[in-house]
């Protein structure tokens, strides 16, 4: 409802704690949510009107609202969840609505443009550049000038240059195109007895239309992904809009395609990858309702939805749900607030479900649905132990005799093996065997990582990249540098000495993205490689039915760090990795490399035993009061000057507030004790579930206010304790 008011309260996407008045012009209708155009200093900016007001607060002469555009406005669910995670992180509002309106061009309506695909032309001359520029023109469809050139890595002269040679042409695009209907009955799947049962529950859950969490507790390969399929048809059938939120979108092709075929259309996406376009294209469907199904990365749930009705959080266990640059937050316990908001059901789905879930689960909060078999074969993957203590391996070799054996025998039998390796590149440190020299980021407190597919040392907290010295840069001798461990390119590297027969794959992250990503995950889900080297990514929910054999290189990584989540995290890694095994017609094994077979985890594994396991975990984080069973924040303080920010954490904890429940820890260097060549300190505030631990952050740091290169980050509910 429209009414007439003098004053608009509007909410800017900037670090803004709330919004500027401004005077509506006579004749202007607006209302709570429209979206306008209001001037701030010499700029225009577009922003949200969180209130209307019939008088100012203020003696100030106010300027005008310049324009509001003919959108539907931002429901007040979605205002009230940006005033609800502002407040819980203790971020500004203006932050959060930030981003909500990530896509600027969504603004500016439909509208045809100019886009240019490649002609049978060649250019009078032809360089690198416009090389590039041709062949990625060849690769898909009609691209704007600016997309083509960042697509190229060149600048749009280029384009414009080859469009005047005649080698690309210009086409107008049409306005954005309208996603399709979903067929609620096109493409369904045939479940098993107990997938029916699972989704009858869910189905249940969805027709009360109110706020339930359930979580879909299933076996890797026991068919989830079916069910909660069921639950969003349900949804759907209401006309309401679903959002299916996935720890790793740009990595999963095959698995929008097991959407598409269920639901008879493509779902609309949202993630980092999208062209400006489909960027727009998506924000505007979302806003009007006309895009009813989202697969979407943690940043969708911010995507201004009109009727959102149910959210399901695959993998939901994933620790990339939370976001630590910019706005902090997690976006599966945001997903729950969301649904809460709005007075809608939330799936969360996993095989290996978070302690924060379980225990929620176990305090009656969460409803549970669990599916104990596999959809079309009852046996898990058997897993083993080999002690690294009592077998004997070549030095510099990685894989055991025994596992050697188990590979050997698995690919005479003509089927997969996946060799997992949590550790990119070749080698996780280089030193000198003269002088034992050490090669460090320059940036930050971390040693480089070699690459040597790549050639180059590179940093894996700010990027940086350097070659590989000839001498050591300490004593310069020559031919001294070794690397120390291996990566998967080193595992690869003895893989192909000892297996010279396989054909084999690397997946990992920092050696393909993107459609070369999707394209060497679909050659490998066709059984065009019989050996996979892989690091995590390749444990989120692939199906490789060939696959009938994972071997664990080193499961004792997580194990060694001091991350209080370190042994759930390494639960969930290693029994999603060795889920991978066994999908296809065939039985599958694991065989897991530990020097701590004795540990409780790997016995668990080894008797596939999780709530043994979960349930002593449990009892650890109560008994000391950490998450779920009490509540952190961490403060990292960061400055150029290491004396300077030393200074200022000490400055710190001397106005830290007494309470009752609060623990303050620190401050102390961070673990990483520089990042990005800025130096850092870290408070750890520890507090029971009962203690407002938001109003002692707010009263403590209220009046700080860092000055030159110091900065504060306050992080509610850290999951990255580096």
């Amino acid at each position: 409802m429209t009414r007439d008011s003098a004053i608009a309260e509007v909410l800017l996407p900037l670090a803004l704690d709330g919004p500027y008045s401004y005077r509506v012009p006579d004749g202007m209708a607006l209302e709570a949510g429209s979206y306008v155009m209001v001037p701030l200093g010499p700029r225009q900016m577009i922003g949200v009107v969180w209130a209307l007001k019939d008088k100012a607060e203020t003696e100030k002469k106010l300027r005008d609202v310049g324009q509001v555009f003919d959108m539907l406005p931002l429901s007040e669910t979605h205002r009230r969840f940006v005033d609800w995670l502002a407040a819980y992180y203790l971020e500004p509002a203006g932050n959060v609505l930030r981003m909500v309106l990530r896509s600027p061009g969504a603004f500016e309506g439909p509208r045809e443009q100019i886009a240019y695909r490649a002609t049978e032309q060649v250019p009078k001359r032809m360089t690198p550049q416009r090389a590039r520029v041709l062949e990625v023109a060849r690769e898909g469809f009609a691209m704007r000038a600016a997309e083509l050139a960042e697509a190229a890595g060149v600048g749009t002269s280029v384009i414009k240059a080859l469009a005047k040679d005649g080698a690309l042409e210009a086409v107008a695009l049409p306005a954005l195109r309208r996603f399709p209907e979903p067929d609620l009955n096109g493409g369904g799947y045939t479940l098993s007895k107990d997938q029916q049962a699972a989704a009858e529950a869910l189905r249940a859950v969805v027709a009360q239309r109110q706020h339930k969490v359930m979580l879909l507790d299933g076996v890797t390969g026991s068919g989830k992904t079916e069910v909660y399929f069921e639950a969003m048809a349900a949804a759907l059938a209401s006309g309401a809009q679903v959002l299916l939120l996935l720890p790793e979108i740009a990595l999963t092709q095959p698995f929008i395609e097991r959407v598409e075929r269920r639901f008879g259309c493509e779902p609309a996406q949202w993630h980092s990858d999208l062209r400006p376009r489909e960027r727009e294209r998506v924000w505007r469907g979302v806003a009007d309702g006309t895009a009813r199904i989202v697969v979407g990365a943690r940043s969708a749930l911010f995507l201004p939805w009109k009727k959102l009705k149910l959210i399901v959080v695959d993998e939901e266990h994933e620790s990339a749900y939370k976001q630590d640059d910019g706005v902090p937050y997690h976006a599966r316990d945001m997903a729950v607030l969301y649904g809460s908001i709005g007075k809608f059901p939330v799936v969360l789905s996993s095989a290996t479900p978070s302690l924060e879930t379980l225990v929620n689960v176990d305090r009656g909060r969460y409803g549970v649905v669990r599916l104990m078999d596999r959809h079309g074969r009852p046996e898990l993957p058997e897993i083993g132990l080999i002690d690294m203590k009592r077998v004997t391996s070549e030095a510099g070799m990685w894989i055991s005799s025994p596992l050697f054996d188990a590979v050997t025998k698995t690919l005479a039998e003509g089927d997969q093996v996946l060799l997992f390796l949590n550790r990119r590149g070749y080698a996780p440190l280089t030193l000198c065997r003269a002088c034992g020299h050490r090669l460090e980021c320059p940036n930050c407190a971390a040693s480089l990582v070699e690459h040597r597919f790549r050639r180059q040392l590179m940093c894996h907290h700010c990027g940086h990249l350097e070659p590989m010295p000839k001498e050591c840069p300490s004593c310069h001798t020559e031919g001294k540098m070794v690397p120390v461990g291996p990566g998967v390119e080193r595992l690869a590297e003895e893989a192909a000495v000892r297996f010279p027969e396989a054909r084999i794959s690397i997946l990992s992250s920092d050696l393909s993205r993107g459609l070369l990503l999707r394209d060497a995950i679909r050659d490998v889900e066709e059984g065009q490689f019989n050996l996979v080297i892989g690091t995590q990514l390749v444990a989120k929910g692939h199906h490789f039915p060939h696959l009938t054999l994972v071997g664990v290189v080193d499961a004792d990584l997580a194990l060694e760090s001091s991350d209080p989540r370190g042994g759930e995290r390494t639960w969930a890694l290693m029994a999603q990795v060795a889920g991978r095994a066994g999908r296809g017609a065939k039985p599958g094994r694991a065989l897991v490399q530990t020097y701590l077979p004795e540990h409780p985890l790997m016995q668990a594994l080894k008797k596939g035993d999780r709530d043994s396991y979960l349930n002593q975990e449990k009892a650890i984080r109560e008994n000391v009061g950490l998450p779920p069973y009490g509540r952190l924040a961490a403060i990292i303080l960061s400055g150029n000057d290491a004396a300077e920010t030393e200074r200022f954490a000490r400055s710190l904890s001397l106005i830290a507030p007494l309470a009752d429940g609060i623990t303050v820890l620190g401050p102390a260097v961070a673990p990483i004790a520089m990042v990005r060549g800025r130096h850092r300190f870290r408070f750890l505030v520890k507090a029971g579930r009962d203690v407002n631990l938001q109003a002692f952050l707010r009263l403590w740091l209220k009046d700080v206010k860092p000055k030159g290169s110091l900065a504060l980050q306050v992080d509610v509910d850290p999951y990255n304790f580096l």
